[in-house]
């Protein structure tokens, strides 16, 4: 076996693979994006090198800004509302046992496994103003008003409430993973030593989740920033630009305004923002050891 893995021929076969397909599927897409980012390229016939002009336009453009700031909020809800849910959820199931615990998991996780255009369209029954599930919920408890979900000021939230529902399942099975690979010893000295299920949670499982709250929360954000089929079946991005978001944004002037280099400098800021997001992220999620006192 040493003979094997020392054989130069045997390691360059097993490792070519993996680094043929990461130059042609990442490394090369990302590159010819930033070169189109600096052309007038429009997605047909001849372009002209125009260098940093659509840069300028982009840090000018206020719908831009809207898209990123919708996606910020987006990423913001799936910290604040979906993950912390998700935990929750997670830690509750890892304390039921049998068939319970099997159907619930699998009750969670349905929304994910449903195609994206068959569950934009069933929010979108549910939240007609007309005949809609939502709106009839509320004349039982006597509110007559045929409200409208995607008005300019309910949009962004009625969008929001979808996308919870439909990515709890992933966030609920990944913190239900890292739960079961808690050793029980130490919850059974927990119990042991008298803590309550609420200290237990606090004091044990938050503290070893932290990798997989870190994984769990950077996958949520890079989510919330390429947000866009759901978004782009709901509502695309109306009304107005209400819940435009940074993925259907660059999608609209792309593929519709036929701005292909333009797009392409949003792709560019776009990786940009994911990548300093991730830095972020791994920074305030770092381990930090105490300094040795110097003697």
């Amino acid at each position: 076996m040493k003979k094997l893995y020392s054989n130069k021929l045997v390691i360059t076969s097993l490792v070519l693979p993996g680094i043929l397909l990461f130059v042609f599927a990442i490394l090369a897409p990302i590159c010819l994006s930033v070169y189109y980012s600096f052309t007038d390229y429009s997605g047909m016939g001849a372009l002209n090198f125009i260098g940093i002009e659509n840069y300028k336009t982009l840090m000018k453009d206020e719908t831009f800004f809207i898209a990123l700031r919708n996606s910020l909020f987006l990423a913001i809800g799936f910290i604040c509302i979906q993950h912390p849910l998700a935990i929750i959820v997670a830690a509750v199931l890892d304390k039921l046992s049998g068939k319970g615990e099997g159907f619930f998991r699998c009750v969670y996780f349905i929304p994910n496994v449903i195609s994206v255009a068959v569950i934009a369209y069933l929010w979108k029954f549910i939240y007609n103003p007309d005949f809609g599930l939502l709106n009839n919920i509320l004349k039982v408890f006597g509110v007559t008003e045929k409200i409208n979900w995607f008005s300019t000021d309910r949009a962004i939230w009625s969008v929001l409430i979808v996308l919870i529902w439909h990515g709890f399942g992933w966030g609920m099975l990944i913190y239900y993973s890292g739960i079961k690979n808690i050793d029980p010893v130490l919850y059974e000295a927990a119990a042991i030593d008298g803590a309550t299920q609420i200290q237990t949670f606090i004091r044990i499982t938050l503290p070893l989740m932290k990798p997989v709250i870190q994984v769990n929360v950077t996958m949520a954000v890079i989510s919330a920033l390429k947000q866009m089929e759901t978004v782009y079946l709901l509502t695309n991005g109306g009304p107005g630009n209400a819940t435009q978001f940074t993925a259907t944004y660059l999608y609209q002037q792309a593929f519709k305004a036929f701005k292909y280099g333009y797009g392409n400098a949003i792709s560019v800021i776009f990786i940009i923002i994911c990548l300093i997001a991730t830095v972020v992220l791994n920074k305030i999620f770092e381990e930090r050891r105490p300094k040795k006192e110097v003697r």
